[in-house]
């Protein structure tokens, strides 16, 4: 029997502990608009693909079945409490690829990725257990969070537009879905117009749906990639074989000296995985702002612990590269923008980040989809990324207090893209020590205050 959410309270849940077990149809509505749109989004996750075939050597159909059980962990989130749409640790991907590149191709990449994988689940799970992921957030600087996520950001743009970027690839694609996106997404014009047109209302609900369907057109037409070949019937993701060839029971278990390797590594990943929690901690935050009807719990400790547990799994079933993260920051915000619109575009937010999974997971089984974007891959993965560029960097700025946090950041930013994530929390720890510290409140100069919707700097004498 479905349960009614009272105005202002909590989405119904069964309590399980640290868990609250959220059912859709019973505990939350399940909503169509957000599931046919990650039909099609599945092309993003697919994304994954050609990463996993060109740094572990995999086959199409292997690295299929990674995608496809990566999918079914994605839906433990809102199940388990968890009001996200998790995905990758984006940011973090282009380090793990330099890292595992560095051992040679064939069962010691993948153990040296089994023992990254594992160790950072491990980590992530114990802050869960003991507490200590909340008290991590609390405790770090303004200024710090904000190079956190500006630099996760620009690292995503610097993947598009860096030297070995998708841009010199597919410049005309990327260029014009990219602007169609910002444009749908960000636009005051747009949402200007939508508010009058019941159409581009339709079209807005659709987050950048159209976008990749423009790309599937676009890249064909001016020569970046083939027609898509489509075939009908459903897909065949190779278990056996991956179970077979590329785990720790067929290759071996990795090495005490891997695990000790991929001790900086882990550190690296964890800043940027520390990063996505207090960028979907503010989205939450905000999108609570405008929709007073729902109490949302967002427990960092709990989302430690899930994305944690998803990452020693599959370091077991299938180690993957693009690694098990707590957010899918671009779709997090075509998710809660849509929210924003009221209750009846969305009931819940758990509705629409639970419905929006279930649907990539149905779209890795349907061929016709994966047939369809499977030539625009590359294209549907740069504009995630630059979405996500767009959203860190914006964030990142409005959680910086005083000018000195800003100029924090940003150093701290432009290392982090330079030489890392560990490099650049170094870094960021140094400056807050050199600049912040025995800084009295009155007399911190260049305030950012908050009026009116509007951001200002403040002199203070």
């Amino acid at each position: 029997m479905a349960h009614k959410r009272e105005y202002g309270k909590e989405c119904p849940y069964i309590p399980a502990g640290p868990f609250k077990i959220r059912i859709p149809g019973v505990h939350y509505r399940f909503e169509i608009a957000d599931y046919v749109q990650g039909l099609l989004m599945c092309a993003v996750c697919l994304g994954a693909i050609p990463m996993l075939q060109q740094y572990l050597g995999m086959p199409f159909e292997v690295a299929l079945a990674i995608v496809v059980l990566n999918g079914i962990l994605y839906c433990t989130h809102v199940l388990l409490g968890d009001p996200v749409v998790p995905g990758w640790v984006t940011p973090a991907i282009p380090l793990l690829m330099l890292y595992v590149s560095e051992f040679p191709m064939g069962p010691e990449r993948v153990q040296a990725l089994i023992a990254f994988e594992l160790s950072l689940g491990v980590f992530a799970a114990f802050l869960g257990i003991t507490g200590l992921g909340k008290k991590i957030i609390t405790l770090i600087p303004n200024c710090m969070q904000a190079g956190i996520i500006m630099g996760a950001g620009i690292a995503a743009v610097n993947t598009v537009f860096g030297k070995t970027g998708y841009f010199q690839k597919y410049p005309w694609s990327i260029a014009i879905c990219i602007g169609l996106a910002f444009w749908l997404l960000f636009s005051n014009y747009f949402k200007s117009l939508r508010n009058k047109n019941k159409v581009l209302q339709v079209i807005s609900n659709l987050g950048i749906l159209p976008c990749i369907l423009l790309a599937v057109v676009v890249a064909p037409l001016v020569g970046e990639t083939m027609w898509p070949s489509i075939k009908w019937g459903f897909s065949n993701p190779s278990f056996g074989e991956l179970w077979s060839h590329w785990t720790f029971w067929s290759i071996g278990f990795p090495s005490a000296k891997m695990f000790i390797q991929a001790i900086p590594m882990v550190f690296s990943a964890y800043v940027i995985l520390f990063g996505e929690m207090i960028q979907a901690q503010a989205l939450l935050e905000d999108a609570g702002k405008v929709r007073p009807d729902e109490f949302i719990d967002y427990n960092p400790n709990r989302s430690h612990l899930i994305f944690g547990l998803r990452n020693c799994l599959m370091s077991i079933i299938g180690p993957d590269i693009t690694m098990c993260g707590p957010l899918w920051a671009a779709m997090q915000v075509v998710v809660c923008d849509r929210y924003k619109h009221g209750r009846k575009a969305m009931d819940s937010i758990n509705g629409g980040a639970g419905s929006f999974r279930f649907g990539t997971l149905t779209g890795y089984f349907l061929m016709p989809i994966v047939t369809l974007v499977t030539p625009i891959l590359n294209i549907a993965l740069a504009l995630t990324m630059m979405v996500q560029g767009y959203v860190s960097v914006r964030i990142g700025i409005l959680k910086a207090r005083t000018i000195n946090d800003l100029g924090i950041a940003g150093v701290m930013a432009a290392v982090i893209v330079a030489r890392g994530a560990a490099w650049g929390l170094a870094v960021g720890i140094v400056l807050s020590l050199l600049v912040l510290l025995g800084n009295k409140k009155n007399l911190d100069v260049n305030i950012f205050v908050r009026e009116d919707k509007k951001t200002e700097i403040k002199e203070e004498a």
